[in-house]
């Protein structure tokens, strides 16, 4: 797949065909700082993490996991339209940090 096929869809991983794994974890980074290592929270979980989040604790960027997908899309290719129904979805499983001040996108004015 072209470099330029990526830029519309959730980095990474979703081109490659790659499903999101536990040990994934081990070589991701988050793409605006490049921290390493990141939290994992899951949601779901079957033969592959289905629904999850994916934080960076330094930034607190959070990146959400949907249909074994991990969606590290940088700020200007998010949607608020998706990404805070998402939110809502799952708040009771989200570490309450993220649904306050949690980039780029929060709950705190909801």
């Amino acid at each position: 797949m072209k470099i330029a096929n990526l830029i519309n869809s959730p980095i990474s991983l979703v081109g490659l065909g790659a499903s999101m794994k536990r040990k994934l974890m081990e070589i991701l980074a988050c793409p605006i700082d490049k921290h390493h290592p990141l939290e994992l929270h899951v949601f779901e979980e079957k033969e592959e993490i289905v629904e999850g989040l994916i934080v960076c604790p330094k930034c607190l960027r959070w990146y959400p996991i949907r249909d074994e997908i991990p969606e590290m899309l940088p700020d200007e290719l998010r949607k608020e339209s998706e990404d805070l129904p998402f939110l809502k979805k799952w708040r009771d499983k989200i570490p309450e940090k993220i649904l306050l001040e949690g980039k780029p996108f929060n709950l705190k004015r909801q």
